[in-house]
Parts: C-alpha cells; structure tokens; sequence
C-alpha cells in the first residue's frame, strides 16, 4: 500500500502563481480603446496612437481623429508609458494604444514624404510654426541649411532661434528636422539624437561623405556649365550633373556674377 506524501504532493512556492500566470492572455493592444467606446467617451477628448516601424527603428505616433499630434522615435522614450505621459504633459490629452494607424501615416514613412499629412501644431509660437512649415517642404532625400529656412519662413537668418524651433518639433521624423544643416554642411539634428537623424538620411540616399567631400572642394553650391544653372548639392537636378560639368560656388553671389540662375526646384536664392 502506498503512502503519498502531502508535502510532495503540494506546489512548491511561487509555482502556482506562476502557472495561473501563464493561463493569462495579453489583452488586445486597443483594448483601453474599446472600453472607452463602449461607454461613449467622445473620441474628441482623447488621442490614440500606433507603434511604426521607420528607417530609424520603431516610431509612436499619436493622433486625433483629425490630424497626428505627437510622435516619438523609440530611442527618445523608455517604453509606452512613458509617451503617453509626455504626451499627456505636452497636450493635456490622454494618449490610448490603437491597432489602426491614422490614415496615410504608413505610406508616408515608407516613401519619407509627410507633407501633406494632417499636423497638430498646436501650442508652439508663430515663429516656430513657421520654421516647422519650412522644413515639412524639403524634398526627401535633400538637405537645406538653417539660411535657406530662415528665407523660406520669412525669418531672420540668426541660428539660435532656428535651432530652438527645430528642438520643438513636436513631430520628429514626419516633420523632418533630418534634412536640415548647419552652413557648414553638418547636420543639425536638434530633434533628435544624431544616430537617428544619420540612420534617417541613410535611409533616404543622403550620402554625407560626398557632401564633406564637396564642402572641402568649396562646393556650397553646385552648378552645371551646361545648363548654368546652380543649385543645393542634394538637389534632385545636381545630383543629375556629371563631374566634368560641376561647378563649384561658395556663395549664391558668386554664382549670380559667374551668369548663373537659380534652380526653381530647391531655390539656393530667391528666384
């Protein structure tokens, strides 16, 4: 006959837990979403928002029913929790997870171009506004220096305020402060950390190295003894000139004196 010890017989500490735990099912990522339609919030008084996957690795980004209102790039918060917050912080509106992404908003960070998607840019002065709007109309793949913002926005030309303004994106990635440098060429990726913003221009073709090299050969502006015609060197149409008919300018006077015209498409002065 056999005798069963209780004490063998019983879990080991922690193992039941455990095992009940495992019974668990995660909830639905929208789950708080459908709590709140169930009892007919308005959706007016709230965001939602979706995690992305981007050329800088994953991207939240909230919305309205209206227009996006915020985002951020994984490496800018610790996890959801702590987007929301900010987000929250920021707007004074609560940010609930979605599994449908606001519409547009996929297309747009597969092909890079966000200009005509819907932006909440609520909360920010005129001036910062302005320098936003700018920015949202560099072409991907295209770099334009802080002077050419300042031009575009009807602005003084005096960096800091500039460089504040891009530090307020509330949008980064979609309002693209990766495409903006500094005189000099380097990039001025106040928005974000400078591994993302290197991982983004790489993403869209924007080969730096060549740039560095061109800025060394006094190539601010490139121009095609052809056309004569002088442009941003990551313009669509000076990527098309071939080195034997570049033309170096330092300056956009320089080029004017040389009989030179602007480039309509990236404007490097007023046309």
């Amino acid at each position: 006959m056999n005798y069963r010890n209780d004490e063998e017989e019983r879990p080991a500490e922690g193992q039941l837990e455990h095992a009940l735990a495992d019974l668990a099912a995660p909830a639905p990522a929208d789950f708080a979403l459908r709590v709140l339609q169930r009892v007919g919030i308005p959706r007016e008084r709230y965001d939602t928002y979706s995690h992305l996957d981007s050329a800088a690795g994953g991207l939240y980004v909230a919305y309205s029913p209206d227009a996006v209102t915020g985002s951020a790039v994984d490496t800018m918060v610790t996890d959801a929790d702590e987007f929301e917050r900010l987000h929250h912080a920021r707007t004074g509106r609560t940010a609930i997870r979605a599994s449908a992404p606001f519409p547009g908003l996929r297309p747009a960070l597969r092909t890079g171009r966000a200009k005509r998607l819907p932006i909440d840019l609520g909360g920010l002065t005129d001036l910062e506004c302005a320098v936003l709007h700018a920015v949202r109309s560099i072409p991907s793949g295209q770099l334009r220096p802080i002077t050419w913002l300042a031009r575009e926005a009807s602005l003084p030309s005096a960096a800091g305020p500039i460089v504040k303004a891009l530090a307020k994106n509330p949008v980064p990635m979609l309002i693209p402060c990766h495409r903006v440098t500094y005189e000099g060429g380097a990039p001025c990726d106040a928005a974000y950390a400078e591994r993302v913003g290197d991982a983004l221009r790489s993403a869209e073709g924007i080969d730096m190295h060549r740039l560095e090299e061109l800025t060394l050969r006094g190539a601010v502006f490139l121009g095609s003894d052809t056309t004569r015609i002088y442009c941003h060197p990551t313009c669509a149409h000076a990527r098309r000139i071939t080195r034997p008919h570049q033309v170096p300018f330092r300056t956009a006077g320089a080029a004017r004196q040389a009989g030179y015209r602007a480039c309509k498409s990236c404007r490097p002065a007023t046309v």
